[in-house]
């Protein structure tokens, strides 16, 4: 495959995740009907108004609390931890290959991800060092599996949609990619990208 460009995923292709542990915590909290608002490939409620940046993060940890049985008795922190719980680790086999392909292309980050999730992943792993950019959605006010995302990455890194691989692990989000005209790749879980990354030339 020849490209120019290899556009990532964060969470479920970089990151692995856990949404049981997450859900768990904020049951533990008594979060009611956390189910409804968290799912590993999109998210809704107060947890979408975070991840495009509609709210800050004071609103949704105040909003949160709303949910809650016990409100008063629920802090901060707690709520920010039950929600990093989601995360588990960027494993460093993952940066590593990274690493070695922007030789040869150039990175991009595509994440639907949150003002909690991003700011703690990039302290742990300075992602903004292995990519050309990171697009993320609470920065840029657009979520994934909607087109405008991706129009926004191609107009402000001046590349072209059939120069790029895009990879993902939702297929809703591999399907507006392919639609834009990007070379895809649907991930799955944990998945090494050794074989993959072995078949790509660059243009």
């Amino acid at each position: 495959m020849q490209i120019k460009n290899i556009i990532f995923d964060m969470g479920g292709v970089l990151a692995d995740l856990d949404q049981n542990r997450c859900l768990n915590s904020f049951k533990l909290l008594g979060f009611k009907g956390i189910e409804q608002f968290v799912d590993s490939y999109s998210q809704t409620g107060i947890f979408s108004d975070l991840e495009t940046g509609k709210i800050s993060v004071d609103e949704f940890l105040r909003l949160s609390r709303q949910f809650c049985e016990f409100p008063d008795k629920v802090s901060d922190e707690q709520i920010i931890a039950a929600w990093e719980s989601f995360i588990i680790e960027i494993p460093q086999k993952k940066l590593d290959q990274i690493a070695e392909l922007r030789k040869n292309f150039k990175l991009y980050l595509l994440s639907n991800t949150n003002a909690i999730h991003f700011p703690s992943i990039e302290e742990k792993y300075q992602l903004s060092k292995y990519f050309d950019h990171c697009y993320v959605s609470y920065e840029v006010g657009l979520a994934k599996p909607g087109a405008e995302i991706f129009e926004y990455l191609l107009k402000d890194a001046g590349i072209k949609a059939e120069e790029s691989l895009f990879i993902d692990d939702s297929a809703a989000n591999i399907a507006t990619a392919a639609k834009l005209g990007f070379k895809t790749y649907k991930a799955a879980e944990k998945e090494d990208f050794s074989q993959l990354f072995l078949t790509l030339q660059p243009l």
